[in-house]
């Protein structure tokens, strides 16, 4: 009994559609890619609900370089614009970046003066740990990018093996059928409902397409099987005779009962009916 009830929950659309989970979330972590040069790629994240200052301010816009992990630390307001942010981002990464690259070459060593920009103009070297001249200076800092390069590697191996030992893979093929999860406030708008059987998943949906999406997000969908109709015989049930009548009594009435014999079953899986109920489906049954 207890396997013929997994096996029709497992095949049946509602149960797919409403019953949770029980088992390890679907996906396994993919990493980033890893940037090739500084500042090529950022991340953002917004700091809001904070108490208003004088300048308007009530929000702070965290802007980090991916590969180096510099962040810009940007005061902003909630109702600022992605044009207004966009300018933000010019007039203080973009700038802050040039102005660094131009302190750089006046650093660095020029050939032609056999010194650098800097010590010419003002006849003394800026103070520095140590001396980089010409190529040195890329090649320094295409090591050091390499270093941060091969940590990071080894740091998303570390968080990739953490994560995948309480995941599971998960892919779909075009043409398969999937259940699209629905979160909880979603479902409570969709369907009116709210608690435990309230459907947790839409759907099926059909695949068309193989792109890359969150599997977490998606539930493969187990057909029904489907029964033949050609051939199928109905038999329908219909009392033979009475075999017995009773009354019920209730608290304000009695209800006349009767033992009814149906066809296609022996008298021993006779059932007990309503007379009123029996009169009024089968009215030849008391023609005699």
């Amino acid at each position: 009994m207890k396997r013929a009830v997994a096996e029709y929950v497992a095949i049946c659309d509602t149960c797919q559609r409403v019953k949770a989970e029980h088992q390890r979330p679907a996906g396994l972590l993919q990493p980033l890619k890893i940037p090739e040069w500084k500042w090529e790629e950022i991340t953002m994240d917004f700091t809001v609900g904070l108490p208003r200052i004088q300048k308007g301010y009530n929000s702070i816009w965290v802007v980090v370089d991916r590969l180096t992990k510099v962040a810009h630390f940007i005061p902003v307001n909630t109702t600022y614009s992605g044009a207004k942010l966009a300018e933000l981002y010019i007039s203080v990464i973009v700038r802050f970046r040039t102005a660094c690259l131009r302190e750089l070459y006046r650093l660095s060593y020029q050939a032609s003066l056999k010194k650098s920009p800097f010590e010419a103009l003002y006849g003394k070297r800026c103070r520095t740990n140590r001396t980089v001249f010409g190529p040195d200076i890329i090649q320094d800092a295409e090591q050091q990018l390499r270093i941060v390069q091969e940590n990071l590697r080894v740091a998303q191996s570390r968080q990739r093996s953490y994560a995948d030992v309480r995941r599971r893979d998960l892919s779909f093929k075009v043409d398969d059928h999937v259940y699209l999860k629905v979160s909880p406030m979603r479902g409570i708008r969709r369907f009116n409902m709210k608690g435990k059987l309230a459907p947790r998943y839409i759907g099926p949906f059909k695949i068309l397409e193989n792109k890359v999406c969150q599997v977490c997000m998606m539930c493969l969908r187990v057909p029904e099987e489907q029964t033949p109709l050609e051939g199928l015989e109905v038999q329908e049930e219909h009392p033979v005779k009475i075999l017995d009548t009773s009354e019920r009594n209730t608290r304000n009435k009695k209800i006349k009962m009767c033992r009814v014999q149906w066809s296609h079953h022996t008298e021993a899986e006779a059932t007990w009916e309503r007379e009123d109920e029996l009169k009024a489906a089968y009215p030849a049954l008391f023609a005699n």
